[in-house]
């Protein structure tokens, strides 16, 4: 066994969407981060197939949301359809609340080829593949992380193999594991997942169009077929790529149901057989399963490490994005903002509830798609016949409405209280902004990665006064926010452009009205964490935000210097 001296701030296990998101915002926001992924590469075929716009956000966040939406099918159609194809459902969510498309399909490979190629960027973030977690020991200081060679699984195919006389223990402040459902970080934690594990087997398809052919051109959209016979999901991927899933019953021969033969007359009823190749044909089960411990002192779980999501509503890969967002500026703020360690108490009291709503609505949709009884799918059809012809209900239905919202829930968040019609916990809006000089960006990218103290229509720093200094000590960033054709002119522009505070005018006026609902007026101050969930908004008393501020982070004298600054090309690390 060999040891280094050399310590990271952050040591992550798992090298998939989850731990791929956790390096990039760790990395940008400046810690050192080794990730270990037990896999020599990568599995080359398509598990998750789905992004939301929460998710892009996250990504923008970590600095790759161009990059990987470039490769996306955007804005497609979600149908529940008959077997005959009649649609008795369409969702087709158009507002960009967030900044981004609702509904972006991923080919899941591509996605985190890209994630890992662009981690070079980051010369204090290190990737080992083949390198798999043996074992950790905690102590006041830090984690002791014992990690070897392997052969890799070739995820769950195989047995692989560990080469215990190459193990190395290195040291981390923190360890997070991102290592999937069967987690090796969970187990030796002893944190229990509950939920249900539900014995329904489906066949999983996935096909690529022979060259030169119009395999899919037939089926752009997303499709629950609601089939009493056979329950099936149409899922259009970028790239001349399709995945079909079909439902089997208890008397299904799995063997049988994968066989060549099978899957050919299965796909027959949608796509010509002879017109595809058959990437992957795979029965499996699905879990709905929440850890009930996210955090062991140093130790922490995210991703399918602490919940697993059914697939039937695409959140799976995104309930880890959200983990990573959560916990990377917590990390940032106890490592380089001297914030108390117990502010991690707040991941799971946060992400927790919201997760387990996303398991129960992917449950809910997994029962009505999978109907196989006459009767009762002919029921089902009619609730929903009446539900497209109810006042109010038709447009909530179409815009996804039903889907839970990035919503804390009340005393279990970091930030103030939130009051009737509050927005204290909620993620606020994204919207296009104008700056002095001209342009146009997503006010995120205006405001940076940390902490925004936003003046609506004033300066904010001499507003805060003297406690400017505890906002500049956890980098917040400044903004004076300007109703569309308000910015302040003549004389009054000296007084309120001050140096260090980013000047934004709201073109499309939906973020100035979402901050007066908010009751944020002219003169109040509103905060935003790191993760762009609302801190809290002040009408003339902006003390009770910094001393919120500095008593819920439990600040103290910086624990660590930043390390050396990083290559990142375009993407400055703030």
């Amino acid at each position: 066994m060999s040891t280094t001296d050399k310590t990271y701030d952050v040591v992550v296990v798992g090298l998939g969407p989850t731990g791929l998101t956790l390096a990039h915002l760790l990395g940008r926001r400046g810690l050192s981060v080794l990730v270990l992924e037990r896999e020599p590469k990568f599995y080359g075929n398509a598990r998750a197939v789905y992004t939301d716009d929460e998710a892009m956000r996250v990504f923008q966040t970590a600095g790759v949301a161009d990059e990987v939406h470039a490769d996306m099918n955007l804005d497609c159609a979600v149908q529940w359809v008959r077997s005959d194809g009649d649609v008795m459902i369409q969702f087709l969510p158009t507002k960009q609340t967030l900044g981004w498309p609702v509904v972006n399909f991923l080919y899941q490979p591509t996605l985190e080829n890209t994630l890992e190629e662009l981690l070079d960027r980051y010369a204090h973030v290190e990737v080992l593949r083949a390198r798999e977690l043996v074992d950790f020991t905690q102590d006041p200081d830090g984690v002791s992380v014992v990690h070897a060679a392997s052969t890799g699984t070739s995820y769950g195919e195989s047995a692989g193999v560990v080469d215990e006389t190459t193990t190395q223990t290195v040291r981390a402040r923190y360890l997070v594991g991102a290592d999937g459902g069967r987690s090796l970080v969970r187990a030796r934690l002893g944190s229990e997942m509950t939920g249900k594990s539900f014995p329904e087997r489906w066949l999983v398809v996935d096909l690529a169009a022979k060259e030169g052919v119009d395999a899919f051109g037939h089926r752009p959209y997303f499709d629950f077929i609601c089939d009493p016979v056979r329950p099936t999901v149409s899922c259009p991927q970028p790239g001349r790529r399709h995945r079909f899933e079909f439902a089997l019953t208890d008397q299904d021969d799995k063997e049988h149901f994968e066989a060549e033969a099978t899957v050919r007359q299965l796909l027959s009823r949608h796509v010509d057989p002879n017109d595809v190749m058959v990437l992957r044909r795979l029965v499996y089960t699905f879990n709905a399963l929440v850890a009930d411990r996210w955090r062991d002192r140093r130790v922490l779980l995210a991703g399918d490490a602490a919940h697993m999501t059914p697939q039937f509503v695409g959140q799976g890969m995104n309930a880890g994005i959200r983990d990573a967002d959560n916990l990377s500026w917590k990390l940032q703020a106890i490592l380089r903002h001297g914030a108390d360690p117990a502010i991690l108490d707040s991941y799971q009291s946060e992400r927790a509830p919201h997760a387990k709503a996303m398991i129960d609505f992917s449950v809910v949709n997994k029962s009505l798609v999978s109907v196989k009884h006459p009767a009762r799918a002919k029921a089902r059809d009619a609730a929903m016949w009446a539900v497209l012809r109810t006042p109010g209900l038709a447009g909530y239905v179409r815009n996804m409405g039903m889907k839970p919202k990035p919503k804390y829930p009340k005393g279990a968040y970091l930030g103030l209280a939130r009051g009737f019609r509050g927005v204290e916990g909620t993620l606020a809006p994204q919207t296009t902004v104008r700056t002095y000089d001209g342009r146009l960006v997503r006010l995120d990218d205006a405001l940076g990665l940390g902490w925004a103290v936003i003046g609506i229509g004033v300066d904010p720093r001499q507003v805060l006064g003297k406690d400017v200094e505890t906002w500049e000590r956890v980098d917040a960033s400044f903004a004076t926010l300007h109703a569309a054709g308000e910015r302040p002119q003549g004389k009054a522009v000296e007084q309120l452009r001050a140096q260090c505070v980013v000047d934004l005018e709201d073109i499309t006026g939906a973020l100035t009205s979402w901050q007066r609902r908010a009751g944020a007026k002219q003169g109040s101050v509103l905060v935003l964490r790191p993760d762009k969930y609302v801190f809290g908004v002040s009408d003339g008393h902006t003390h009770e935000l910094t001393r919120a501020l500095a008593a819920q982070l439990g600040l103290r004298q910086p624990a660590l210097p930043a390390p050396t600054r990083a290559k990142v090309g375009s993407h400055p690390v703030t």
